[in-house]
């Protein structure tokens, strides 16, 4: 059956039209092609996928048949990321609404989140490169103690985060600045998930992300690490900033490390994330 065809003819049970959009999302290369279908087809008929894939009197009939044919559409042929078409995402606690002005937060991120619980109460934390806001709401959540700002370089993606603060309910304050220029010496943690990956990645990379994602967001220089080390050198004059803690691609710990040594900071150490790849660099204390 192809993605263009009728994948969902008026009143056809749910699982068919569900093995239906199977076949097209997985024709197209896409990895978790049932994932795909039923977060879709959960998301057009208003239902919980454990309710999607319980319940066998679904069906997808009148209004939902056409929104359902064209998101299969759009992950299959266009190959846009499911957390674009549904318009949402989960990222620990929260869901958060995105779209192209932000790139999706992945579950790697998470770790930034978890790593700055053990901040001090009260402690002033900025999330640079916040992105759709994941990682400051999401740390604002679990510690409504912290005092979180969250600043990127496009004023698009902080238009976003904003929005998903004011759904939310939570109070972070948003600052458009290039990293941190322009921003007072105010914040004892700084925290980022900022641009890692290398031209010569750009093959391995999946296509929903080199179509869809604001590359703006992905690249960082002939080695992946141009932005980070533009960070750096800035906090090696912020002595008061205490902490730094930066997510990093595979194999990038070592070098990440010593640029964080480098920029002033006492004590490195590095967590890994759930793959037990090194995922974040950690500076602690200042020289």
């Amino acid at each position: 059956m192809s993605a263009s065809g009728a994948l969902a003819p008026a009143g056809t049970p749910a699982r068919e039209a569900l093995d239906g959009a199977v076949t097209a999302i997985a024709a197209a290369g896409c990895e978790t092609p049932r994932l795909d279908a039923e977060l879709l087809l959960a998301h057009v008929l208003g239902v919980s996928r454990e309710r999607l894939l319980s319940d066998g009197a679904l069906t997808v009939a009148g209004e939902a048949v056409r929104p359902f044919q064209a998101a299969v559409r759009r992950r299959a042929v266009a190959r846009e990321p499911v957390a674009y078409i549904v318009g949402r995402r989960a990222f620990r606690h929260l869901w958060l609404a995105v779209d192209p002005r932000a790139l999706i937060p992945r579950p790697e991120s998470e770790l930034l989140v978890e790593l700055a619980l053990g901040l001090a109460r009260g402690a002033h934390v900025l999330d640079v490169g916040t992105g759709c806001g994941a990682i400051a709401l999401a740390l604002k959540h679990e510690r409504p103690d912290l005092v979180v700002s969250g600043s990127d370089v496009s004023a698009d993606a902080l238009a976003l985060a904003d929005e998903n603060a004011r759904r939310l309910g939570l109070e972070v304050s948003w600052l458009h600045a290039d990293l941190l220029g322009g921003l007072p010496d105010e914040f004892d943690a700084v925290l980022a998930n900022l641009p890692y990956v290398s031209p010569a990645q750009r093959r391995a990379l999946a296509a929903e992300i080199v179509r869809h994602e604001p590359p703006g967001a992905l690249f960082a220089g002939e080695d992946g690490l141009a932005v980070m080390r533009a960070l750096l050198a800035q906090l090696a004059g912020r002595p008061s900033a205490a902490t730094v803690a930066l997510e990093v691609g595979a194999g990038q710990a070592d070098a990440v490390a010593e640029m964080v040594a480098a920029a002033g900071f006492a004590r490195v150490r590095r967590a890994r994330d759930l793959a037990g790849i090194e995922r974040v660099v950690v500076g602690e204390g200042r020289r």
